[in-house]
């Protein structure tokens, strides 16, 4: 599988698990330029979620949520507002998230994290 392989496989899982829990998808893929993707925007009891998806085959270089750093981030939030900008709808409440896949064959784990920041 190719990095890009895996992270279509991630965001699909990470998309199920959220329609499962109740969410909404509004987005996938986001883009706002080349460098500012939203991989999962969805919306649950009027809050918008803005959500950031890593996958991972295995553990030696790390948990697939330690990748999301302040750069990382920070392309986030520009994408977010832009998104907002041009979003019709209100929302009371936004925040940004984060799942973390690790593959394992068939088999994966999920951890989903709300509201992040640095």
């Amino acid at each position: 599988m190719t990095n890009k392989t895996i992270g279509k496989h991630g965001e699909n899982i990470a998309k199920d698990f959220l329609i499962k829990k109740g969410f909404e998808i509004i987005e996938l893929n986001y883009h706002y330029s080349k460098i500012a993707e939203i991989d999962i925007i969805a919306q649950k009891n009027n809050i918008l979620h803005f959500i950031e998806v890593k996958t991972r085959t295995n553990i030696n270089a790390g948990s697939p949520l330690e990748a999301i750093n302040a750069k990382k981030l920070k392309s986030i939030y520009i994408c977010a507002k832009y998104y907002l900008l041009n979003c019709k709808k209100r929302y009371s409440k936004i925040q940004i998230d984060a799942i973390g896949i690790v593959l394992n064959n068939e088999a994966y784990t999920i951890n989903f994290i709300e509201n992040i920041s640095l």
